[in-house]
């Protein structure tokens, strides 16, 4: 079914009632309209004795949206895969810097006090006049 169950990308459903005569309750339904879906893929459609598009094949449908289904749950699967491992990497990564960081702080702490205790001492003029 690989790249056939795409062909319902194009479906475009609709909400309609059944003439007065099939449901007098005109009981809304949601659908497809079969000479539509026979511009997509005439297999998903039923024809007349005159070869009209009478009914859409709902199971054939069914079984299309399942595939498109599965074809993207594999995606997310391997989407949440990819994450977890970056996501992994990101705080390897992030306790890498951390260390550098403090390593890099501690130095300048170090070169800081050194510079201090290497100061010349101040020095004080005497105006003897």
């Amino acid at each position: 079914m690989a790249q056939t169950s795409e062909a319902l990308f194009a479906l475009k459903p609709v909400t309609f009632r059944y003439k007065n005569e099939f449901d007098p309750t005109a009981t809304p339904q949601f659908g497809l309209v079969a000479e539509e879906v026979e511009k997509v893929n005439p297999d998903l459609i039923v024809r007349d004795k005159e070869g009209n598009p009478y009914s859409v094949r709902y199971e054939a449908v069914n079984a299309m949206l399942l595939n498109e289904f599965l074809k993207e749950h594999k995606k997310v699967l391997t989407l949440e895969t990819q994450l977890a491992q970056q996501q992994k990497e990101f705080g390897s990564k992030l306790s890498q810097q951390e260390k550098q960081i403090e390593s890099l702080s501690a130095g300048l702490h170090k070169v800081s006090a050194q510079l201090e205790t290497s100061k010349p001492a101040p020095e004080v003029a005497v105006n003897n006049q």
